[in-house]
């Protein structure tokens, strides 16, 4: 007990691996602990750890739990009616990938909603007048996702909202009456990285002839149909080809469609798998084939890997297609060649459920179980924990737990456990099946990582194997090729084990500097990459989950730079207006230029006198706070056309060897782009080479800052002014993203410049109160002077 207490449980997310701060332990007798854990749309799957010790002679495991933001609860409303599968038919489930605790389930009475894994429930019903008995009672496919719950009724898409329940048509670009499915995905990406412009789809709907993709809001698009797709193919003219079944597969932009290709069309048809990727919107055609009889239908589900690895099912057999199709078969049994009915009381497949820990579960319709893993080619019965008879379905519940949910007669539901880890166990120890290694490891923590220009990642796995058992490491990459990849292996023998350990280093060496097109060559050195690592070889008695991480290159979205020195805070706040005068402006206009200075946009400015000198330096941030000081040639401009400033440096003085770019040459050369266009990272060339540009006036003001040149913004004209400067990153080879950032500048110390008119008024003014005081005067002291008299006369 006093091991286990100084054994203090981390907590971090399962995903990304962030490890958060255990506050304080509550009371030390019975070790309680308080633990502050942030709600996260990211990563809802947390995990707590901690040393392996015991307690009370039983193991203290790692707990998986669910964290995440509650969904949408659809409210009962008296006098709505049912909606449910036919009669007789099987329990359908559907889950939000990155909420599997906010499930649908639909039975063959009624349609059930939870989002705490059935703790708690509500009855999904429908508005009368509607539907009829017939359509409500004929649900044959369902989908949840943030817009609601989608139900797919004689080939037509309904949605049942918090709102309304509505029938999905033409109007929404879809079909009627010839919808054959509906999927969403199976793995959570919360981080990607997309080229292109539209965003990632949510669901996938098909007809025999037809292929769209739904979005958020209600988006549907068509994305092809078979007589363009077997022209994609190159499918020959006379064989018929039709859309069998759809799936997303592990890849975050990617889905697999499975086609059914045949001539006569009478007996046997062949089943082919084409993917495609929703960014560059292309078809890839597989080396992946079935033949079956006409009337069997293929189910494929993708594992969670990196390059695209699936199973597939009919009523009898589970198919798998691994290591890139290049192992192929029908998972085994002890018996029965893998036919999983003869095993099973001729009972059929009802669904297969994968975790992340890449097992594989194959639920009977009598609520038998089979168990395999990812890469393994054979499977095994597990013990009945239910009724045979009772019609079940599987989920994750709010620990990451297998459960079944049964649905009683009464219309109610029942949870019932079942201890998936337990039962493999036991099962491999039984059949004495061992891991053929004894640890893998990797600090290969995240799932997603960026890659910006001149960026690298590096890493290392570690497998301890016991001697001469051949084992190592295999790196699996997917998609573009748009890293270098660089390996090293340390290899180390003691008391009987063998420890490999593998150092990984992904780098790109693509130069931009004074390229033909440059936003061309970033486009096409950009992109996404799914890496996996893993051991060669595997067994159902391994724990290890398979370790898929994603690498983006290409710009950051959170990345941003500052102009260190400023904020929005330590000034009045108020927006306030300022004249330009016309001479100070670049395109010299016929009149001054009244200005608005916004305080939410330029923050506040940076008062200096104007015979002080002013050197911007700019620090990178983004989500996770400061990263570095930039040290990349920039440039900055005015804004608002000011251009009665200088910089303290000649390109003489920089060491420029020809003349270097400026401001006026740049808006020569490009007079058709606007200010902020003219001049950037696309068409920068330095003068620091003679093969580079011309021998010029080397006495010019030299226009581009760094951090270590020393080159300053000056003040040549002696009056205050507002600036307000933006600031380009200019180095083609620092980033993909275009960085950018506002400062302001407030010039005082002396008299701004006078204004004609205004001086003219003001002498105006002075003369006339001038000559009105002097006339005041002359008559206030004749009066005076005539009083006097006058008493004078009198005396």
């Amino acid at each position: 007990c006093r091991h286990l207490g100084s054994s203090r449980p981390i907590p971090q997310v399962y995903l990304d691996k962030k490890i958060f701060k255990v506050l304080k332990m509550i009371n030390a007798s019975t070790l309680a602990w308080h633990i502050s854990i942030p709600m996260s749309a990211n990563d809802i799957i947390k995990e707590i750890r901690g040393n392996q010790v015991t307690f009370q002679d039983c193991f203290v495991a790692n707990i998986l739990f669910l964290l995440g933001f509650t969904w949408f609860t659809i409210p009962e409303v008296p006098g709505f009616l049912p909606i449910s599968s036919p009669l007789g038919s099987q329990l359908m489930i559907a889950w939000d990938t990155c909420a599997p605790a906010s499930i649908v389930l639909v039975a063959d009475m009624e349609t059930f909603q939870t989002n705490d894994s059935f703790r708690t429930w509500t009855r999904i019903r429908v508005p009368p007048n509607i539907l009829t008995d017939e359509e409500r009672s004929n649900v044959s496919d369902v989908n949840l996702s943030r817009d609601g719950i989608f139900f797919l009724i004689n080939g037509i898409l309904y949605l049942k909202s918090v709102t309304r329940f509505a029938k999905l048509g033409s109007k929404e670009n879809l079909p009627e009456g010839e919808i054959i499915g509906i999927k969403t995905r199976k793995w959570c990406w919360h981080s990607y990285l997309a080229k292109a412009a539209n965003k990632r789809s949510s669901m996938a709907i098909w007809t025999k002839n037809e292929f769209y993709l739904g979005y958020a809001h209600l988006k549907f698009v068509k994305i092809i149909d078979t007589k363009r797709l077997g022209e994609i193919l190159h499918i020959i003219p006379t064989a018929t080809l039709t859309i069998h079944n759809i799936e997303y597969t592990a890849h975050p932009l990617e889905l697999g469609l499975l086609l059914n290709i045949c001539i006569t069309c009478n007996v046997m048809k062949k089943i082919h798998l084409v993917i495609y990727n929703e960014d560059s919107e292309q078809w890839v055609h597989k080396d992946f084939s079935l033949n079956v009889t006409i009337d069997t239908v293929i189910t494929p589900y993708f594992l969670y890997s990196a390059i695209p690895e699936l199973i597939v099912w009919d009523k009898h057999r589970i198919y798998y297609f691994y290591d890139d199709f290049t192992t192929t078969g029908v998972l085994q049994t002890p018996t029965e060649f893998g036919n999983l009915s003869k095993l099973s009381h001729d009972s059929i497949i009802h669904s297969t459920f994968i975790d992340y820990y890449g097992n594989i579960l194959v639920k009977m319709e009598n609520n038998i179980l089979f168990h395999s893993k990812i890469n393994i080619r054979d499977a095994v019965k597990l013990p009945l924990w239910t009724n045979t008879l009772t019609k079940s379905a599987l989920f994750w519940n709010l620990f990451n737990e297998i459960n079944f949910v049964h649905v009683l007669g009464n219309g109610t539901l029942y949870v019932q456990e079942y201890p998936t880890s337990l039962e493999v166990q036991s099962i491999t120890f039984k059949t004495k099946e061992k891991c053929p290694f004894v640890t893998f490891h990797t600090n290969i923590y995240h799932v997603f990582y960026i890659l910006d220009k001149g960026e690298n990642l590096s890493g290392w796995a570690q497998i301890v194997y016991p001697e001469n058992n051949g084992l190592y490491i295999i790196v699996e990459p997917y998609g573009p090729k748009l890293l270098k990849e660089k390996y090293s292996i340390n290899y180390e023998i003691a008391s009987g084990f063998c420890t490999k350990t593998l150092l990984m280093t992904f780098f790109q060496t693509a130069n931009y500097q004074a390229v033909g097109d440059y936003f061309k060559k970033q486009y096409q050195n950009t992109g996404l990459m799914l890496m996996q690592v893993r051991p060669s070889e595997y067994s159902k008695a391994c724990p290890i989950p398979p370790k898929v991480f994603q690498i983006a290159v290409g710009c950051d979205p959170t990345k941003f730079i500052v102009v260190k020195g400023f904020s929005y805070k330590g000034c009045h706040r108020h927006d306030f207006f300022y004249i330009i005068e016309k001479s100070f402006l670049r395109n010299r206009p016929s009149t001054d230029l009244r200005v608005k200075y916004s305080w939410r946009k330029y923050g506040c400015p940076l008062k200096l006198d104007f015979k002080d000198k002013f050197h911007p330096l700019l620090q990178l941030y983004n989500k996770n706070g400061f990263i570095k000081d930039v040290d990349a040639n920039f440039i900055v401009w005015e804004i608002h056309g000011r251009d009665d400033y200088s910089y303290n440096l000649t390109m003489q003085k920089s060491g420029c060897l020809n003349e270097a770019q400026t401001w006026d040459k740049m808006i020569r050369l490009n007079k058709n782009r606007s200010l902020e266009d003219v001049w950037g990272p696309e068409n920068y060339k330095h003068c620091f080479s003679y093969g580079i540009g011309k021998p010029g006036d080397l006495s010019q003001p030299y226009e581009i800052i760094n951090k270590s040149n020393r080159n300053h913004l000056v003040w040549p004209l002696p009056q205050a002014g507002m600036y307000v400067f933006k600031v380009k990153i200019l180095d083609p080879n620092y980033s993909f993203c275009d960085l950018r950032a506002l400062f302001a500048i407030q010039i005082s110390g002396v008299i701004p410049s006078p204004n004609g008119y205004l001086v003219f008024s003001v002498l105006f003014i002075l003369m006339l109160l001038f000559c009105s005081i002097l006339t005041f005067s002359y008559f206030h002291y004749m009066m005076i002077f005539i009083l006097e008299k006058e008493k004078q006369k009198e005396n």
